[in-house]
């Protein structure tokens, strides 16, 4: 019942607005949007301490593994609110522009994406396998991503994903539908595959600028950098578990496990980094601009520190303290 109240909603409000009328009853439009998500949120929460999932709100209506289609409908509600928060002008059902888009309704807008985001969130967690519904959501998300021609709407997109897990797999798909060539054994992910994607990825995105071949490669590692934080994330809070079981492992303080693709080192780190910079250049055939030397030398301090850390932990373990 709740899901179908919100379906009308969605399917009135962000597939198409319908001009000053729409513009005034924004605000309770957001208000109730925030009721239906605060129901599920305290549901799940009560239910998540009682280890009865299975009999939640959220259960009945964002289950990857029984009620699907109610997801893709969050994903088209949602990339249509990042488009409409982007957008300059509101359009009728015929696509006749008829309202300015004003920062406060702008603002409102992505106050939607945000929920939407936390009901993303909510169907990655429901089922017993994060891992498996994430990968469900970003096959969806992965061909509308493609379609997405602006960079700022792509990069909300991203950036407003409460999931770490959900964001990893859909860059992750994105790198291996761009890669050149895929390595000779199937890499997890890892610190090594994030530098096999620095290596031999080149994103097959559109851009609108004169400058679109250096927005590409910024856009690149910008993306690298969300991957390698995203997979930091997943690691230390344990995401790959069920929600369920989470909280054991985080109590016991269960350390992050390792794979030895994770083992790299630091001529591992400049090798490809000096490759990906002798592939722009050449490609571009000019030096490379200071925004995207400063963005490679982002990304050199987070795997650097990556490798730190994992050889700081292999210590640990081989010599804990007396």
């Amino acid at each position: 019942m709740l899901l179908t109240v919100l379906t009308k909603y969605t399917e009135k409000h962000l597939n198409r607005q319908h001009g000053v009328q729409e513009e005034e009853a924004l605000p309770s439009q957001v208000l109730f949007l925030q009721y239906v998500i605060q129901t599920l949120e305290d549901d799940f929460q009560v239910t998540l301490r009682r280890r009865f999932l299975q009999k939640s709100i959220a259960k009945s209506v964002l289950s990857c593994d029984q009620h699907f289609s109610n997801v893709r409908n969050v994903i088209e509600w949602l990339v249509n609110a990042v488009k409409l928060s982007f957008s300059d002008v509101t359009e009728d059902h015929l696509g006749t522009a008829v309202l300015p888009v004003t920062d406060l309704r702008r603002n409102r807008v992505q106050s939607v994406v945000c929920l939407l985001q936390r009901m993303l969130s909510i169907a990655v967690e429901v089922d017993k396998s994060p891992t498996l519904s994430s990968n469900k959501i970003a096959d969806i998300m992965f061909p509308i991503f493609l379609s997405i021609p602006k960079r700022s709407q792509r990069e909300t997109l991203f950036n407003s994903l409460e999931s770490s897990l959900l964001r990893a797999k859909v860059i992750t798909i994105m790198f291996d539908h761009s890669c050149e060539s895929m390595p000779s054994q199937p890499l997890p992910l890892s610190l090594a595959k994030i530098l096999y994607f620095l290596k031999h990825s080149t994103l097959l995105l559109e851009y609108q600028a004169s400058s679109g071949d250096w927005q590409r490669w910024d856009e690149m590692l910008h993306l690298l950098c969300l991957l390698f934080l995203s997979y930091q994330r997943i690691l230390t809070e344990h995401l790959r578990t069920a929600v369920t079981e989470r909280i054991n492992l985080i109590i016991q303080e269960v350390k992050p496990q390792q794979t030895q693709h994770d083992d790299i080192s630091t001529q591992d780190v400049e090798l490809h980094l000096n490759a990906f910079c002798n592939r722009v250049t050449q490609l571009q055939g000019e030096v490379l601009p200071p925004t995207l030397q400063r963005r490679i030398s982002v990304l050199r301090t987070l795997l650097n520190m990556a490798k730190s850390q994992n050889r700081s932990a292999s210590v640990h373990e081989e010599h804990p303290p007396s």
